[in-house]
């Protein structure tokens, strides 16, 4: 579906761009942290740190743009946070050529099964309630870390719900941003913030060129893409889709893929389907109409290029805000998505005991095999849904070859 410009402007709204505003806020605060932790124990230069954040910001902005452009619908892209999560012990083993060898395979082997039509397939046998049971499990923890940590900041946490109580109140539309600038001007007053230090300047790129190494595909490659699409690709979808959203997810899984497997040689380790911040844009903190929430998307996407531009500067300042601030702003953000997960898992009646399953190993936080708890909460699951509420049959021993349910 094609967008005039005429009908972007008309679309306009401040909760949108607050919404895309708050996505990457969350993104730079909280999972770059895990990127900025793979670069350290690797031993990166921050040349190469600063390609390496330049790279996933400007292809999560790009990816991010021309989707929610194209499809009219707010799609969030953002880098593999399992992905670097996997970084963190596999890096250090590795020289950076052989890292970037294994982001190609992974890119690659994401972008065929993107455009093969093999993800869609995918997406399609799995039943809406476990779709929504992963979401809300993903998404519980957020929910559950506002009030956790309230002990940490109790005065910049209660503050902060008590804005959102009031505006939620009186102008719901506008209260995650209420809940933001009180936040950040409350941190401030206390002292909390450490913006010292930091220092605007464009980014040079570093280009790698790239080492085939088995032992690097096999232990980074092939993990990383597949953390990738069970960790970020499948719960973005289950995001879109519990918000309404009914996307092909070929052309969206194609695209990043393609755009990975380009920006790799300056450091990305994958840019994909973004689901715990692309669940504060497709609500309805983003906009009441759902045929308007694109433009946190767009939003978005051009705040990513911003950050890009810069390098870690931005990002920086993002980092800079205590811990407590982003916990709670995103906790808050997110109570729509998590009632959206938990009202598909109770209403998908024939599936239930399944779908409750999906929920609490996914909310465990469970990790095994080096595989994360969206993972194996879709695979238990999955397994729980054949074996409880899948018809049985058997062969009927007085009539061989008969079958009976």
């Amino acid at each position: 579906m094609r967008i005039t410009w005429q009908e972007f402007r008309a679309d306009q709204s401040l909760s949108a761009w607050v919404a895309g505003l708050l996505a990457v806020l969350i993104s730079y605060a909280g999972p770059l942290v895990i990127v900025f932790e793979a670069a350290r124990q690797a031993q990166l230069s921050t040349a190469m740190t600063s390609s390496w954040i330049w790279a996933i910001s400007i292809g999560s902005g790009l990816t991010g743009l021309i989707l929610s452009w194209r499809l009219k619908t707010p799609i969030i892209t953002a880098w593999s946070t399992p992905g670097a999560a996997l970084l963190v012990a596999t890096l250090p083993s590795l020289s950076l050529p052989q890292a970037v060898g294994a982001y190609l395979v992974a890119s690659a082997a994401i972008t065929l099964i993107g455009v093969s039509g093999l993800f869609d397939r995918l997406i399609a046998q799995i039943p809406k309630g476990l779709a929504a049971a992963m979401l809300a499990g993903i998404l519980l923890r957020f929910g559950t870390g506002v009030f956790a940590s309230v002990s940490a900041s109790p005065l910049l946490v209660l503050l902060m719900i008590a804005t959102f109580m009031v505006f939620k109140r009186l102008q719901p539309r506008y209260a995650i941003a209420a809940v933001m600038a009180v936040g950040i001007a409350t941190a401030m007053a206390l002292g909390q913030t450490r913006f010292a230090g930091v220092e605007f300047e464009l980014v040079r790129p570093t280009l790698v060129m790239p080492e085939w190494s088995t032992h690097a595909v096999l232990s980074l490659g092939l993990p990383l893409a597949l953390v990738t699409l069970t960790g970020q690709y499948v719960p973005g979808m289950a995001v879109l889709r519990s918000s309404g959203y009914s996307v092909p997810a070929a052309g969206i899984v194609g695209l990043t893929g393609l755009v990975s497997l380009l920006l790799a040689p300056f450091g990305s380790h994958g840019v994909n389907l973004a689901a715990i911040t692309a669940a504060i844009c497709t609500g309805k903190e983003a906009h009441e109409q759902p045929g308007k929430r694109y433009v946190a998307g767009i939003a978005c996407g051009l705040i990513y290029l911003l950050i890009g531009a810069f390098g870690g500067a931005l990002a920086l300042v993002f980092a800079s805000l205590p811990p407590e601030l982003i916990g709670a702003l995103a906790g808050l953000a997110l109570l729509g998505a998590i009632a959206t997960g938990l009202i598909g898992v109770v209403q998908d009646e024939a599936h239930r005991d399944a779908s409750l399953i999906t929920l609490l190993a996914t909310a465990s936080g469970m990790s095994w095999l080096g595989l994360g708890s969206a993972f194996w909460g879709l695979l238990l699951g999955g397994i729980a849904y054949l074996v409880m509420h899948r018809p049985w049959t058997r062969v009927d021993v007085a009539r061989p070859g008969a079958r009976t349910t």
